[in-house]
């Protein structure tokens, strides 16, 4: 039970971090847009770059390497957090992952219902709305301090997981170019070689990485958006070690008496001792897990690097409303779908399930802990941008609509925070009130 805890706070803490620097990149992009810098911004984001192998060449725009490339590592990571959660953590039994997983469809069908009823002629920025940014949600709950209920952050993490998973659904699925199939063989085959590695065994991950990266390049041909092949690679790193925990104990305790019994006077190591140390390093390596140890090496560089770089090169906008009236259904879409869609899905659907006794509310949470978490599931930051650009061409439009992410997650930050303040001073009013007695 302690590893997955200790894992868990060490996920949070990074998410955390990263939803305050996430934030200061967003305001840098967005002050940079509106400066006498603004074209040369736009300029850089948009320079042409391409790699060519053997004839077969790729070419994008720098934001498309970022939208394609390195948010293929993110979803490389969501993917992990995923298998993860889904095989030993809050998902891994249909007791504790009932709740969280009727919230998470609950706070994906409102808001995407909500915004097909307002533009019914032009439905395809549906998912927009449906994502929840954990960076920020995690970020504002860290702020707090301890006055947060743990438990109200492992149920919004085990909850984003699963938006997560659905975000992924409808990227693969909806938002699409026109269809290479002539590629998906060769993908196929790949894909099939990275599973025969986990069926045989393989526990280094470098291998994965290879064949991954491949894969990254024939799903980008296929048409299918590329991180969706971060997805499917994490679904195949395997998640148990080389050796056990028992073999890697015995492993040390050799290692260590041989170490300790060539001890002399000579102040450097002998090679008896070397080879003792040589192997305390392989054991050390044979017995982390291949999911989590890759989950762990690209968090910070996920957290600390590719969301920030993201927020630089997409949150740039123009503030200028004019946009906002020309596209105002489409925005009203989305302010609606993540300010009212998001909690009214969320709170709706676990209310009225756990009424009909179909799931069981967890007991360390409260239902006000669950409405302010309904709203903090209105932060759609990260992957509403990214969707954004993936339903529209119509540059306007996109500036429009990130306007329109922007109030909302920020009025859904602001409600969220007050009622947490509010559910806390609840449960300290009920405390005060016991020890009285």
């Amino acid at each position: 039970m302690l590893r997955p805890l200790v894992t868990f706070q060490r996920f949070v803490s990074k998410e955390a971090f990263s939803g305050v620097l996430l934030f200061s990149a967003t305001i840098i992009a967005i002050i940079v847009a509106n400066s006498p810098w603004a074209q040369a911004y736009y300029d850089f984001w948009h320079l042409p770059l391409g790699i060519s192998l053997n004839g077969f060449t790729i070419s994008m725009a720098l934001t498309y390497w970022i939208d394609d490339g390195l948010m293929s590592l993110f979803f490389l990571m969501v993917g992990l957090e995923i298998k993860r959660e889904l095989l030993i953590g809050e998902l891994s039994t249909l007791q504790s992952a009932a709740f969280p997983v009727v919230a998470a469809i609950g706070g994906m069908v409102v808001p995407a219902l909500i915004f097909i009823g307002l533009n019914p002629e032009n439905p395809i920025g549906f998912g927009i709305p449906m994502a929840t940014d954990i960076a920020f949600a995690l970020g504002i709950l860290m702020l707090l301090g301890d006055k947060v209920n743990p438990s109200l952050k492992l149920f919004l993490v085990a909850l984003a997981v699963v938006d997560d998973l659905g975000a992924v659904f409808v990227v693969a699925t909806v938002y699409t170019t026109e269809i290479q199939s002539q590629y998906f063989i060769i993908a196929g085959c790949i894909y099939a070689a990275i599973w025969l590695l986990n069926l045989k065994g393989v526990k280094a991950l470098w291998p994965y990485i290879i064949l991954g990266i491949a894969l990254w390049v024939y799903i980008h041909a296929i048409g299918i958006h590329a991180t969706i092949a971060g997805i499917l690679l994490a679904f195949a790193i395997p998640i148990s070690s080389k050796i056990d925990e028992e073999h890697f104990i015995n492993i040390q305790k050799l290692s260590m008496g041989k170490f300790k019994k060539y001890i002399d006077e000579i102040p450097v190591l002998n090679h008896h001792q070397i080879d003792a140390l040589e192997t305390i390093c392989h054991s050390y390596d044979d017995v982390q897990n291949p999911l989590v140890k890759l989950q762990h090496n690209l968090h910070g560089f996920s957290a600390f690097f590719i969301m920030p770089l993201f927020a630089l090169s997409n949150a740039g906008v123009l503030i200028d409303f004019s946009v906002v009236s020309q596209h105002f259904m489409v925005v009203l879409g989305v302010v609606l779908g993540l300010l009212i869609g998001k909690p009214v899905g969320i709170i709706g659907f676990t209310y009225i399930a756990s009424k009909l006794n179909l799931i069981h509310k967890p007991d360390n949470l409260t239902w006000s802990e669950i409405v302010a978490v309904g709203f903090l599931g209105g932060i759609g930051f990260t992957m509403s941008i990214f969707i954004t650009h993936l339903a529209f061409v119509d540059e306007s439009l996109i500036d429009a609509v990130k306007l329109g992410v922007f109030f909302a997650s920020f009025v859904a930050a602001v409600i969220g925070v007050f009622l947490i303040n509010v559910a806390t001073k609840k449960d300290m009013s009920y405390l005060t009130a016991d020890e009285h007695r």
